[in-house]
């Protein structure tokens, strides 16, 4: 019986090929908008958290900020940083270092760049996972003597020198100042809101002295803390608050003039984040589906009253109500499910399309499409065609016989 029905919803679909085609493309069109949106979405996902997660789960940052009760709050300083480094008083602390950023012009010859420049210590590398492809990183020494050196990321060295290899020893100017090249570092990827390829590193104390000039004299930005292990995350917040509250000299009837964010905080709130703009997008996406269900009813709507004539010869030969709500049920879900399983061939080339700009842009998105989202679309869109064809089925069983044969 069920055979018998599927050939006969086939044959009415076949029988009007163009309006059959329109249909399904409604479908086609819902169903690929969101598998592509959502591959897009898991790969961008798992793009910010992967470059989250490369800094190291066992990451602190210290920022300045915390009570609102406080009227003056202490800035972060080089004092800090340096307190924090102290392993009798912090045994669980592993590596500390303050950062400074700002924007520096860099010139060379006719070429200038605009790009950010970070001031930190030499354990920067070893915290954020920096790697440096050519040359050395900032040394401890170049800290204490507030060192006119830099170390230049790829891009920046392409456009400056025309090349990402020996230029080592040379010299740049920036805001300018001249200053001595002495790495280059391993390029990450990026795109054009944040590419660390484009960014400079340096001394902070040189930083403080040449580029940001503050009041302050050793105020830095944020400080970013190591702890020994993820299982010393704890430990080491607890140890860092009680020495940041010695050095800032708070009673304790005080709050924090500081704010402790560990890395799976970051990561918390980076994946809602993600959860919210995948959903916002599939929503967009679903509307195109809800649209293509509408056309289905619609399409059905005027399949019943052309078919009129044939619903009332199949119940005046004894079909009861149930087999004619069958007959377009199943038309109404054989549309849904073909324009599903071409929607799934769509949202697959829209990924793999969205992937290949990606890559050849240089932004790190690798569109994921996931075999979950596959299949509950292509569900989905089925449920679509029995939900909107419901009502145009009850339509037609609903005719009396003797009506329909007598329908002109």
């Amino acid at each position: 019986m069920y055979i018998r029905v599927l050939k006969e919803a086939l044959t009415s679909i076949l029988s009007n090929k163009m309006r059959s085609f329109l249909t399904v493309l409604g479908i086609v069109i819902g169903v690929g908008a969101v598998i592509g949106m959502l591959s897009i979405g898991a790969g961008a996902s798992d793009s910010i958290l992967g470059q989250i997660e490369s800094i190291g789960t066992n990451s602190i940052y210290v920022m300045p900020g915390g009570d609102d009760e406080i009227t003056n709050p202490k800035p972060l300083t080089l004092t800090d940083a340096n307190a924090l480094s102290n392993r009798i008083r912090a045994p669980h602390i592993l590596r500390v270092t303050p950062v400074m950023m700002g924007q520096s012009s860099f010139s060379l010859g006719d070429s200038r760049i605009q790009t950010q420049v970070f001031g930190s210590y030499p354990e920067y590398t070893e915290i954020t996972g920096l790697e440096i492809a050519e040359g050395e990183f900032i040394t401890a020494s170049d800290v204490d003597t507030r060192s006119s050196v830099v170390v230049i990321g790829p891009d920046l060295a392409e456009g400056l020198f025309g090349r990402t290899s020996g230029v080592v020893g040379s010299t740049v100017r920036i805001n300018n100042f001249p200053y001595r090249v002495v790495g280059v570092a391993k390029a990450q990827g990026g795109n054009q809101f944040n590419n660390p390829d484009l960014q400079a590193y340096m001394p902070i104390t040189t930083m403080q002295l040449r580029v940001t000039r503050q009041t302050i004299p050793d105020q830095v930005q944020y400080i970013i803390i190591q702890a020994q292990d993820s299982q010393s995350i704890d430990l080491a917040i607890s140890e860092a608050q009680q020495v940041l509250r010695e050095t800032h000299r708070l009673t304790p009837r005080q709050g924090n003039d500081f704010t402790l964010t560990n890395q799976e905080d970051i990561l918390d709130i980076a994946n809602q984040i993600t959860n919210i703009l995948t959903i916002f997008l599939a929503g967009i996406a679903g509307i195109s589906l809800l649209v293509g269900g509408i056309g289905i009813m619609n399409i059905m709507l005027v399949t019943v009253t052309e078919r009129t004539n044939e619903i009332g010869l199949r119940k005046a030969l004894g079909a009861r109500k149930g087999d004619i709500m069958l007959q377009f049920l199943t038309e109404s879900a054989l549309l849904s499910l073909i324009g599903g399983i071409f929607g799934v061939i769509l949202g697959w080339g829209l990924a793999q399309i969205v992937g290949t700009i990606a890559r050849n842009s240089g932004t790190p998105l690798i569109p994921v499409v996931q075999i979950e989202v596959v299949l509950l679309a292509t569900v989905f869109s089925t449920l679509v065609g029995v939900f909107f064809g419901w009502y145009p089925a009850r339509q037609a069983a609903s005719l009396q016989p003797v009506d329909a044969l007598r329908y002109e």
